[in-house]
């Protein structure tokens, strides 16, 4: 493959996980995650896609049943395993995700990470990898990697669109307190004018729309937060 060593590229993914622990009303704990799906694309930042991957984590879906029964989507679990023996997506360890993942980005010297709602999906990535390995490895990637946020780009872009807040009072899409809703899938169906559009919630192919999502910020052309972490 030829690349372009001008442009700049970017790994856009995502997560689906399963809960190690609930909180004391007896919901799941969001921040005590460990990822047994992962679908990453590289792209730029005009939704030109180079590479895709899909990949099941066996480490956490097969040698932690138990646990998969608490995924918020465990009711996918007999389509993850139709579509590994299809061979849509590939069932491999933790270590193997990750050594493929990082060399995807070698070799198209990315050294942006982007994701929707990313302080979920690092955080997923890390205690996954601290799980597995028993803290020998800490954190998924480089420290020179940057973490960008769709969601953090949306709110600055697209929330602030006279025409999407029309289309959220027209299709009721509000938070319970009233607030315009920020989701992927809400966003995702402002973009394509399909009210009825419903995520996935399979890492691929949230990926797929997060790209949109992240490209139509972009040609916006205003002023907007990338970084999940603010320089100092």
């Amino acid at each position: 493959m030829k690349i372009d060593k001008r442009r700049t590229y970017i790994c856009d993914l995502d997560t689906e996980t399963a809960n190690t622990m609930t909180n004391p009303d007896g919901s799941l704990n969001m921040e005590d995650v460990l990822m047994y799906d992962c679908g990453w694309q590289i792209m730029d930042k005009h939704n030109n896609v180079y590479l895709q991957r899909s990949y099941v984590n066996a480490d956490i879906f097969l040698d932690e049943k138990k646990l998969m029964q608490s995924a918020y989507y465990a009711k996918k679990i007999p389509q993850y395993e139709e579509e590994i023996k299809s061979g849509k997506r590939i069932l491999a360890t933790t270590l193997t995700i990750r050594k493929q993942m990082l060399a995807d980005m070698r070799m198209f010297n990315c050294k942006i990470v982007c994701a929707h709602n990313a302080r979920f999906d690092k955080n997923a990535l890390d205690k996954t990898l601290r799980y597995v390995t028993k803290s020998k490895f800490r954190y998924w990637f480089p420290k020179n990697v940057v973490w960008w946020d769709t969601l953090k780009m949306s709110r600055d872009v697209i929330h602030k669109m006279p025409t999407f807040r029309k289309w959220c009072e027209k299709h009721n899409m509000f938070t319970a307190t009233g607030k315009l809703k920020a989701t992927a899938e809400v966003l995702y169906s402002f973009i394509s004018k399909n009210p009825d559009f419903v995520e996935s919630h399979t890492g691929l192919e949230d990926v797929e729309i997060e790209g949109h999502i992240l490209a139509y910020c972009f040609r916006q052309h205003k002023k907007m937060r990338k970084e999940l972490y603010a320089r100092a």
